[in-house]
């Protein structure tokens, strides 16, 4: 597919790997500012327009939930895990072509 190659963005790299352990709203929120160093903010209609689409990817997951539970949790999916793993690679490349080039 040619569209796993392409670079994700920050936020939705640090969503996922915050979501190798099933999270809420609030709780990929909080987990991706501590990933980040605070770097990393997510505004609210950040976050949830980004969960959408990965949802429609088949990246994340969203659990089963309580009907009177407002907090929906979802989860990394083989698939979101591939593209994490992917832009891992890439991010790792980036360092050692910089590294290579900078340092000598």
């Amino acid at each position: 597919m040619p569209n796993e190659n392409l670079a994700l963005t920050e936020a939705v790299y640090y969503i996922l790997l915050s979501l190798y352990t099933p999270l809420h709203g609030y709780g990929i929120m909080q987990k991706v500012e501590a990933l980040s160093g605070g770097r990393v903010r997510l505004a609210a209609g950040t976050l949830y327009g980004a969960l959408g689409t990965l949802l429609e990817k088949g990246w994340i997951r969203a659990l089963p939930f309580e009907e009177d539970s407002r907090k929906k949790e979802y989860e990394i999916t083989a698939s979101g895990k591939t593209a994490a793993e992917n832009e891992l690679k890439r991010l790792e490349e980036l360092v050692k072509n910089g590294e290579s080039v900078i340092r000598g």
